[in-house]
């Protein structure tokens, strides 16, 4: 059975100071997609020489994941598990919060000075009450350390799970997928394995079509049952599609925590405020 599309959700213009933001999800016809809780779509705009910046200094984060997309421009990402790293257009960075991390997500120094193109997507993953305090963990790649895939006018850039035989490089705690996709006009790619999965998939530039019906740019798709999907474009595009097993369990987000419940909730802010998880310090460079 092929998945049709039931509804697609326009993103929400959320502008953080001069950051060009739209979220998505949550978003007012929809709060979230199954595991997938939040999505984050910065840009694209150009910055201008001697600019300041993403302005995402150190931040606390606990019980999901997170994965950010750099679509063009910089990211310097460290955290207070002594992680730290700078990962360019086309790279990838999977950041797993667990039991309670720190972590700053800046532009790096040569990037505030010359300026530059800027997109970046960031996808936010739940994760179950077993792994919820798990060790903190972080994988940042470069574009030449993710396989893209071609075929008939699709290149599928796989960050984790399977596809055509091909193994993402990163190996998710919970067995999501997640992939961005490259299409030319006329292309056409299908994902097949999706039975009783959480599927998320997100137009970030061009439009797309399943089964006839269009998810224009800056639009989410919610799509139906099914063990497949044929994603095609009728111009140049660009889109976010991952799946993963549905987490039957009570989300309680607040701020920079994902859990199971309000006392969990209020733990996580007495746990971070008595620096249990620890600093995270700005590098500049």
């Amino acid at each position: 059975m092929t998945r049709a599309i039931l509804s697609v959700h326009p993103a929400y213009r959320d502008d953080i100071g001069d950051l060009v933001t739209r979220r998505p999800v949550p978003g007012p016809g929809v709060d979230t997609v199954g595991a997938f809780l939040f999505l984050n779509h910065h840009g694209p705009q150009t910055y201008k020489p001697g600019n300041r910046g993403l302005p995402f200094g150190p931040h606390p984060h606990r019980g999901f994941e997170t994965v950010t997309f750099i679509l063009e421009g910089e990211l310097a990402h460290t955290d207070s598990a002594g992680h730290e790293s700078v990962i360019r257009a086309g790279g990838v960075q999977w950041m797993t919060a667990g039991r309670g991390i720190v972590h700053a997500e800046v532009s790096p120094a040569d990037f505030r000075r010359d300026g530059g193109r800027l997109e970046i997507l960031q996808l936010w993953l739940n994760l179950p009450a077993r792994l919820k305090m798990t060790a903190p963990r972080y994988v940042g790649l470069q574009a030449d350390g993710i396989p893209a895939i071609r075929a008939a006018g699709a290149t599928v850039h796989l960050i984790s799970g399977a596809w055509q035989g091909v193994r993402g490089p990163i190996e998710s705690l919970t067995g999501v997928f997640l992939s961005w996709v490259e299409m030319r006009p006329g292309a056409a790619v299908t994902f097949e394995g999706l039975g009783g999965r959480d599927v998320f998939l997100y137009a970030a530039r061009g439009a797309i079509e399943v089964m006839g019906r269009q998810v224009p740019q800056f639009h989410l798709a919610q799509l139906g049952a099914g063990e497949e999907v044929t994603i095609a474009a009728t111009e140049p595009a660009l889109f976010l599609f991952g799946h993963a097993e549905p987490i039957a369990e009570p989300v309680v987000a607040h701020g920079p925590f994902v859990m199971n419940s309000a006392e969990e909730i209020r733990q996580a802010f007495a746990d971070y405020q008595a620096g249990k998880f620890g600093v995270a310090e700005i590098v500049e460079g």
